[in-house]
């Protein structure tokens, strides 16, 4: 079945229902599970409606982020590991959620993505975009969308 299964979370109860799910394909498919969490860049542009701040603030709020999302990827293993299932817990900084995704499906050589969806329509899709979309109409794995 799958060898190798991709869970992009961001900590969220929605991500954390995906994650859960994630683990019990992982353990009925006797397959490795990727843990993953995109953290973003501090914007930098005065255009992008940021604060200018000092480029120590900046790092400071970049470690802390980093520090946060690892801390998200290292449940989820404690969680898999308690299931026996074997779990990588990767962060990578990308301004771009679904490009990282990706991504790192192909680096570690994954067979599927589990996602969640919050399944927002209209004019919230409109505005606050879906990460899940783009990966579906971008991977060339297959995508397990949970909502």
């Amino acid at each position: 079945m799958y060898q190798k299964i991709l869970i992009a979370t961001d900590g969220s109860p929605l991500s954390k229902k995906a994650v859960n799910s994630a683990i019990e394909l992982a353990a009925l498919a006797n397959a490795e599970l990727v843990a993953l969490k995109v953290i973003p860049r501090y914007p930098q542009s005065y255009f992008e409606g940021g604060l200018a701040l000092q480029a120590s603030e900046v790092s400071r709020v970049e470690k802390q982020w980093a520090e946060e999302g690892q801390a998200i990827v290292d449940a989820v293993k404690e969680a898999a590991l308690v299931q026996g299932v074997k779990t990588k817990a990767l962060t990578v900084k990308s301004d771009v959620i679904s490009d990282a995704v990706i991504a790192t499906a192909k680096k570690h050589k994954c067979d599927l993505i589990v996602m969640a969806s919050h399944g927002r329509k209209g004019i919230k899709r409109l505005l606050l975009g879906s990460e899940t979309q783009q990966v579906l109409t971008h991977s060339h794995v297959p995508v397990l969308v949970l909502r």
